[in-house]
């Protein structure tokens, strides 16, 4: 009875949200209005018609047996989390921050410590509702007549439609997670021994079930392993005092819950709350743990950019100006070494964030090697330009150096593609017929002007 009134509840707010879809002047941009972002693409807004998803952020059922879930494309991982882990269910892949939506991992990307196994949150996906941008809404599937939008939807970043209902399978967890950090002096054996265990799925004789790692420098790398376990002999908090980057380099074991181990980056949003002050003892302790996550921080930022603090005080400082370098790329394991050797020697930003990753199939607009183990190096902050450079220098240097060594970046920040690479890069020929079949008077913004031109 509960799940009907759910689905009730979720046919109510498709149609709502598909009439205010069509009420939207034909002269306006339509962009969902999200309770939280995750995205650091910048945009005016002035002439946007913002559509509201308020009402798309439930989870409509979680079905033990079955081990899948129905979710509204809104919902964010730690409500799902929430639900599902009563069940001893989670999702095959739950993104790193605990606001990223369902719909946003799927039509951008998401990636964490179990993608080495179970590749992208997409990969997991059975059912997609969507309201396309012509204005229908259609039930795609990887095997009915909706099968090209299923396929292309995927890192289209809502140039294609809007995800109303996601289905996704689950898969069963145990209570806590063991973790063992292998430090590192040399970044080809790191990669090297990433690539050994991703490739057997196991570290010291036992199943690995998550795998990611962190670069501090040169000379000092590691590789976390965590294991699911029935019992844990202490647990580790990393929602107070105590941060969890910084326990990677004095602990060689750990144990956490399985909830804890999810949202162990949520905290610090990484190393990130570094900026704003939050690592410093007193701040720390004088600051609420509500505030101490992700969300809060994206916010803080939207502010600096739109008020331009951070640039007022450097100028008055006489600093140099700063480029924001915030990105996600991946390249193949055997040339991970040599591109944060590249990192290291131009950019100099760390920690550095490594996550293995391998797809099981090709995805068109995100077209990875299908059983190819990569690497996805994360890296979030600010270098100051070189005299006489101009912003971009280091994007696009990185976008350069990242297809040079046969990888991928997302899409989610600033990109400085030229129109015809781009198209190269993310597979125009697939992208433009299935635009044309769903939003063929091209109402909402096509992938380049959205991603790259900022529009």
């Amino acid at each position: 009875m509960e799940q009907m009134t759910e689905m009730a509840a979720h046919r109510r707010a498709v149609e709502q949200i598909r009439q205010a879809y069509a009420e939207i002047p034909e002269d306006a941009a339509p962009r969902l209005a999200k309770a939280t972002t995750n995205l650091f693409r910048f945009r005016d807004s002035s002439r946007a018609a913002k559509l509201s998803a308020r009402d798309l952020d439930r989870v409509i059922e979680v079905d033990p047996v079955a081990m899948t879930a129905e979710v509204q494309g809104m919902t964010t991982y730690e409500h799902l989390v929430d639900a599902t882990l009563p069940h001893g269910l989670m999702p095959y892949v739950v993104p790193q921050l605990k606001t990223i939506t369902l719909g946003g991992a799927v039509t951008g990307l998401g990636i964490e410590s179990t993608s080495f196994r179970d590749g992208l949150p997409h990969e997991s996906v059975e059912e997609l509702e969507i309201l396309t941008g012509d204005g229908r809404v259609v039930v795609a599937r990887d095997d009915n007549e909706h099968r090209d939008l299923f396929r292309a939807f995927p890192n289209s970043y809502g140039t294609l439609g809007y995800a109303l209902r996601i289905r996704i399978r689950l898969k069963p967890v145990q209570p806590y997670v063991r973790l063992t950090h292998i430090p590192f002096a040399d970044a080809d054996k790191c990669m090297v021994a990433m690539r050994e265990i991703c490739e057997s799925g196991q570290y010291e004789g036992e199943r690995a079930d998550f795998v990611d790692g962190t670069y501090f420098g040169p000379n000092e790398l590691y590789i976390t392993v965590g294991q699911f376990a029935e019992k844990a002999p202490y647990l580790s908090d990393y929602t107070g005092m105590r941060i969890y980057y910084r326990s990677i380099q004095t602990r060689t074991r750990d144990w956490l819950t399985v909830r804890d181990y999810l949202w162990r980056w949520d905290t610090d949003w990484f190393w990130c709350s570094r900026a704003f002050g939050v690592q410093g003892a007193l701040v720390r302790s004088l600051m609420p743990r509500k505030w101490m996550r992700s969300d809060v921080y994206r916010r803080l930022v939207g502010l600096d950019r739109r008020y331009g603090l951070t640039a007022r005080v450097d100028r008055w400082r006489g600093r140099p100006v700063q480029e924001s370098v915030i990105q996600d790329i991946e390249v193949p394991v055997e040339r991970g070494a040599e591109f944060l050797e590249f990192f290291h020697d131009k950019v100099g930003m760390t920690p550095v964030w490594m996550c293995p990753l391998k797809s099981s199939e090709e995805w068109p607009l995100y077209p990875l090697e299908p059983g190819r183990l990569y690497v996805n190096f994360g890296f979030w902050g600010t270098v100051p330009l070189p005299r006489g450079q101009f912003d971009g220098y280091y994007n696009r240097m990185i976008e350069n150096t990242v297809h040079r060594l046969d990888g991928h970046k997302s899409l989610y920040s600033t990109s400085f593609y030229d129109r015809d690479e781009f198209w190269k890069f993310y597979n125009g020929p697939i992208y433009w017929p299935v635009k044309r079949a769903y939003d063929a008077g091209g109402r909402l913004l096509d992938l380049y002007d959205k991603c790259v031109r900022g529009r």
